[in-house]
C-alpha cells in the first residue's frame, strides 16, 4: 500500500519505521526542528494548503493518508482531513494522549492567549514552553514580570524583561529542575502535548511545587479511523 505519512513527531517517526517494511511509505514533515533519517523518502516543507495536498496524493497515487502530526497542529490536521476527501483516499489519524494532571499538580486550564494573561497576572516569573507566541506580546509584559521563554529557535530579542532559550529536548529531569531554580521560575506555561519527551518539565514544576498555567487542546477533524497508540495501527494494516 502507497502511504503518505504526515509526521513531526517522535511516534510519527517510530511508525515510518515500523511501516516501511511493510508497506511504500513517504514520510512529510512541516519542516520545523530536526530532518529525521528514515528507511523510507523523507519530504520537507508544506504541500500550499488542503487542495495542494489533495494534488500531491493523487498525483503520487497514494492509497491512504496518515495523520500523526503534533496535537496542536490543527490546521495541518484540518488540511488532512480536507485534501482526503478531496483526493477520495482515507485518512487514519494518531490521536496523542493527554497528558493528565496527579494529585499535588496545580494545573490551571486556559483556552487562549487572553485566558493565559488573565491568570498570569499573579506570577512574576513564568517560564513559556508554547513556542514562539510570547515573543509576539513582549511589548505587553507588565513591569513586575520577567518572562523565560524556551523555543527551537528565534531571533534574540532586545527586551529587558524577557530571557529567550533556543533549546531542542528531550530535557532530563535534574536539568529543568536547576533550569526552574537557577531562573526563580514560579508557574510553568505549557501546552498538553502528551508523551514522554517533555514531560520532564511537569515532573520538576510538581517538584518544586510550582503552578503549572496548561493551554488546552484544539478541536481536531474526525478522521476514517483514529488511534492512540502507533502499534494498533500497524497491526490494523496488515502486509499485502
Amino acid at each position: 500500500m502507497r502511504i503518505l505519512l504526515l509526521g513531526g513527531i517522535g511516534e510519527a517517526i517510530e511508525l515510518a519505521r515500523a511501516l516501511t517494511p511493510l508497506h511504500a511509505v513517504s514520510y512529510s514533515v512541516a519542516g520545523k526542528g530536526r530532518t529525521p533519517v528514515l528507511p523510507c523518502p523523507v519530504r520537507v516543507g508544506g504541500f500550499g494548503g488542503a487542495e495542494g495536498l489533495a494534488a500531491f496524493l493523487r498525483g503520487n497515487d497514494f492509497e491512504l493518508l496518515i495523520d500523526a502530526t503534533h496535537p496542536y497542529a490543527a490546521q495541518i490536521s484540518r488540511n488532512a482531513a480536507q485534501a482526503a476527501q478531496l483526493a477520495d483516499v482515507p485518512l487514519w489519524a494518531y490521536r496523542r494522549p493527554a497528558w493528565r494532571p496527579e494529585p499535588d499538580d496545580d494545573w490551571r486550564w486556559v483556552g487562549d492567549w487572553a485566558d493565559l494573561m488573565m491568570v498570569l497576572q499573579i506570577f512574576r516569573r513564568p517560564f513559556f514552553t508554547i513556542g514562539l507566541e510570547p515573543l509576539r506580546h513582549m511589548a505587553a509584559i507588565p513591569p513586575d514580570q520577567h518572562w523565560l521563554v524556551r523555543c527551537l529557535t528565534a531571533v534574540p530579542p532586545s527586551c529587558p524583561r524577557l530571557t529567550l532559550l533556543c533549546a531542542t529536548g528531550p530535557f532530563p529531569l535534574e536539568q529543568e529542575l536547576a533550569l526552574l531554580r537557577h531562573y526563580r521560575i514560579d508557574v510553568l506555561v505549557a501546552k498538553n502535548s502528551g508523551g514522554g519527551a517533555v514531560e520532564a518539565k511537569l515532573a520538576a514544576a510538581r517538584q518544586q511545587r510550582i503552578s503549572v498555567i496548561m493551554l488546552q487542546r484544539p478541536t481536531l477533524p474526525a478522521a476514517s479511523r483514529e488511534f492512540t497508540d502507533i502499534w494498533s495501527m500497524v497491526t490494523a494494516l496488515p502486509p499485502e
